[in-house]
């Protein structure tokens, strides 16, 4: 009876210690892209007009809060917050020099998936390391 009371203890420890982790690491990604966002040369398109990334970035932040209880991971922040107009169900679109117009979502994702793959242990510890 101890070893399985002790065993429940631990898994409980473990899936609290994972949800903290997960939860950590979401923030951290979301607060990367809205930086990304602000600080972006490209223009935001929402619903026809265009947006600089200060003006884009709090438009994304007010729709995160409207919309925190539903978002459970980075990819569900993208899909409420900044993938398409809640009104019209247009797309938003980014705008950059010399490049072809993408969809919000897709230019995110991408984002995403170059900051995780940065942020990885094995690269970290690559980086650190002296020559």
């Amino acid at each position: 009876m101890k070893i399985r009371k002790h065993l429940l203890l631990v898994t409980l420890l473990s899936a609290l210690f994972s949800t903290s982790i997960h939860a950590s690491n979401m923030k951290k990604e979301i607060n990367h892209l809205l930086s990304f966002v602000e600080n972006t040369e490209c223009l935001f398109e929402r619903n026809g007009t265009s947006h600089i990334g200060k003006d884009a970035s709090e438009h994304i932040i007010k729709k995160y809060n409207y919309y925190i209880n539903d978002i459970d991971s980075t990819e569900k922040f993208i899909d409420l917050s900044a993938s398409k107009s809640t009104m019209s169900g247009k797309y938003y679109m980014i705008a950059c020099k010399g490049k072809q117009k993408i969809k919000s979502q897709e230019w995110l994702l991408q984002e995403l998936r170059k900051f995780r793959s940065q942020s990885l242990p094995s690269n970290a510890s690559q980086n650190n390391a002296t020559p």
